[in-house]
């Protein structure tokens, strides 16, 4: 099955699970963390979550999606950065690889996932990614899934592009360049941050492959219906 890196909103994605990048107790935080709790309806994904928590960094539980079209929500605390040589790393590959367990273990196909810390938690966007597309490709050589991992900025994919080669990526160029209309001159700190407040995405386009990955990152200014085209 496939590992394809896409550029949307994981609360928009239909897939039988996404993941939550939790904090231990399992509250409602910021970023997409907060966007997931708004879209599953806060009150009762809070009430799920309370029965389960706390969780230990690395730990993976799930939960209904409730509204959202996710038929779950995996959640998972991810590591604080403090320099890469506090174990970070293996917490890191911990989150991914239990997730995917929890998956399996609850008969999903597909899963979506977020850059797990990369945001508030500080852990380096080219490390994070490293380690989220080393996990996954090293499961995928063992078990059948399709895995999405969900990123926003340019940025993310210029390092996809260094690090992942062959590996397909995909994008809605359309539902990005939205986002970024809204947010040009402001500096982003957090890439989770894009979640919030998102429009509905297309899901029509979301799926559509393009030219490759190198030609993607050159042109990402083409008009959607150009890329899709070519």
């Amino acid at each position: 099955m496939p590992f394809i890196i896409v550029r949307q909103d994981i609360t928009k994605m239909k897939v039988d699970a996404i993941v939550n990048a939790a904090n231990t107790e399992l509250q409602m935080g910021g970023g997409v963390c907060g966007a997931i709790f708004k879209a599953a309806g806060a009150t009762q994904l809070q009430a799920a979550c309370d029965k389960l928590a706390p969780i230990k960094t690395g730990e993976a539980v799930i939960t209904p999606g409730f509204n959202l079209p996710a038929k779950y929500v995996i959640h998972v605390a991810g590591p604080v950065f403090r320099g890469g040589k506090s174990g970070e790393e293996e917490q890191l590959r911990s989150c991914y690889l239990n997730s995917l367990k929890r998956a399996m273990e609850n008969n999903c196909g597909s899963i979506a996932f977020p850059l797990i810390s990369s945001g508030i938690y500080g852990y380096p966007k080219d490390e994070a990614l490293r380690v989220a597309t080393t996990a996954i490709q090293d499961f995928l050589q063992e078990h059948d899934l399709e895995i999405y991992l969900a990123v926003f900025d340019k940025a993310a994919f210029a390092v996809s592009k260094k690090l992942l080669g062959e590996v397909e990526s995909y994008i809605d160029e359309y539902y990005a360049k939205k986002h970024e209309d809204r947010q040009r001159g402001r500096k982003l700190l957090d890439i989770e941050c894009e979640a919030l407040n998102a429009p509905a995405l297309d899901e029509s386009k979301a799926a559509v492959p393009i030219a490759g990955l190198d030609d993607l990152i050159d042109n990402l200014d083409e008009s959607f219906s150009q890329t899709l085209l070519r």
